[in-house]
């Protein structure tokens, strides 16, 4: 039976990622045809595109009843996102930060972190809890939308619209359309596969269902993010690819974590808030300083990827190590 969990999780996995990327790209060629600005686009439809398999493996987990895999796919994407997808792409080739938009955004992310990680200090994520980060995610749209209209001409602007003119969108608008509703379908079907091999690992293992959502749900949720920022980095769009780490930490934040609560209200484990929303926070700040710049562009090396990479590493195999040992 084990095995047959394992093959649901690859599965999940990789029709999850597949069917996210489709979704992104559609996505992205219908926000064109309608007329969105390009940079709308990047901080919008791409990061909440790429953070679209977390928020239908959260939303069902929390439906099922399975609020580990559901918080801890959330805030394990966002350490995953930092320390493995950029880490690992900045030793790819390292990562320069100009555009203004995203230097705001970073002061903006490390509030949101502090914000959500004080409304779980009770250890409970309460409905009321989740509203108030939908709120702020709508306001946190509403700002977006005023960016891009405001910075028309910013580097991320710029390199959303060289990917868009870059990509072999289809001529025939109902085959993008198609497109969208298929890989949306296929995303979420994945998804559910995935949630039934990952708590079935759980189970099986006697491992609990938070260990399994901060490690393989994440890791395997964040592929879209660590695939999107190589290939960003690799055509020079460096802003590109930490706007989609930023944006998608937002989103997981802010929605994915805002729906599983309103849906589902949410227990916090202490083990995870004294640990892992600490991890989380670290590597957020760090991010910040990383990624600003205070004196000129902010530049993450590939000195400081590999850090990350370390700590992703020693993180991960410390949760599997202590897991092991309290079985």
């Amino acid at each position: 039976m084990l095995f047959v969990f394992f093959v649901c999780v690859v599965l999940g996995l990789f029709f999850l990622t597949v069917s996210a990327d489709k979704f992104v790209d559609s996505a992205s060629a219908v926000a064109k045809y309608l007329g969105m600005p390009p940079l709308l686009i990047g901080m919008l439809i791409i990061g909440f595109g790429t953070s679209a398999p977390e928020m239908v493996v959260s939303i069902l987990a929390s439906l099922e009843g399975n609020p580990g895999i559901a918080l801890g796919n959330a805030y394990g994407s966002n350490i995953t996102n930092i320390a493995l997808i950029l880490g690992a792409t900045a030793i790819f080739r390292p990562i320069t930060v100009e555009s203004q938009v995203i230097r705001r955004e970073l002061p903006l992310l490390t509030l949101i972190t502090i914000l959500s990680i004080g409304l779980i200090y009770d250890l409970h994520l309460s409905r009321l809890d989740s509203i108030i980060l939908l709120i702020i995610f709508l306001a946190f749209m509403g700002w977006s939308i005023y960016q891009s209209l405001k910075n028309k001409n910013d580097m991320l602007a710029q390199e959303v619209e060289k990917e868009l003119v870059e990509d072999n969108t289809p001529s025939s608008m109902k085959k993008v359309y198609v497109t969208l509703i298929i890989s949306f379908i296929i995303l979420i079907v994945s998804s559910r596969v995935l949630v039934y091999g990952a708590v079935g690992i759980a189970t099986y293992l006697g491992i609990s269902d938070l260990i399994i959502g901060l490690t393989i749900v994440a890791l395997g949720t964040s592929l879209p993010e660590f695939a999107s920022s190589i290939i960003a980095v690799k055509k020079g769009e460096s802003d590109l690819a930490l706007g989609n780490v930023i944006g998608s930490n937002l989103f997981n934040t802010l929605i994915v974590v805002g729906l599983s609560g309103a849906i589902n209200p949410l227990n916090i484990d202490a083990d995870f808030f004294n640990r892992d929303t600490l991890v989380m926070f670290i590597l957020t700040v760090s991010l910040f300083f990383l990624g600003f710049g205070f004196n000129g562009p902010g530049k993450i090396t590939r000195v400081k990827g590999s850090l990350l990479v370390l700590f992703y590493c020693a993180y991960v195999g410390y949760l599997l190590m202590n897991s092991l040992a309290t079985n």
